[in-house]
């Protein structure tokens, strides 16, 4: 009678796990499998050493400013924006930390590292992270984007 009592429970069991591994979870995600799509893309932007590449996720007009700087506006002052890096950090290697949402705007945050190897460098390896902050356009171009990054860690 035990080992039947045990079977039962056993099989009770086994179809109450069967049935919760088998449910659809129903998790809203905020982001977004586009925009994860979007900020996994860029990052491999950064990574090809090619300032186009990454000058192509912006709008015609887009704008890029950096630390409050001066903005980059349009595709050519952007691609010379990634290239100024690019040609700084020859071996630069760019990972995607997260995306998130915040307000209306799209926080993509970043952790840089490479050597400062190219013209005019000093030979040292930095680490460091910062973020943009995006407004896509509707054909989910970057349309303005708030680069944002410790310049004393750089």
């Amino acid at each position: 009678m035990k080992t039947i009592i045990r079977a039962r429970s056993l099989l009770v069991i086994c179809l109450l796990t069967l049935g919760a591994c088998s449910r659809e979870e129903t998790v809203e995600d905020p982001i977004g499998a586009e925009l994860r799509m979007l900020a996994a893309s860029y990052t491999a932007a950064w990574n090809s050493n090619d300032p186009a590449k990454v000058a192509a996720f912006y709008a015609p007009d887009g704008v890029l400013t950096i630390n409050e700087g001066e903005p980059a506006s349009g595709r050519e002052a952007v691609e010379a924006v990634a290239q100024e890096f690019m040609s700084a950090f020859p071996d630069l290697k760019l990972s995607n930390d997260r995306v998130e949402l915040d307000g209306e705007r799209i926080k993509y945050h970043w952790r840089l590292q490479g050597t400062n190897t190219g013209e005019g460098g000093t030979g040292n390896a930095v680490d460091f992270s910062g973020f943009e902050s995006w407004i896509l356009n509707e054909e989910g171009l970057i349309q303005d984007s708030l680069g944002n990054y410790d310049a004393q860690e750089y």
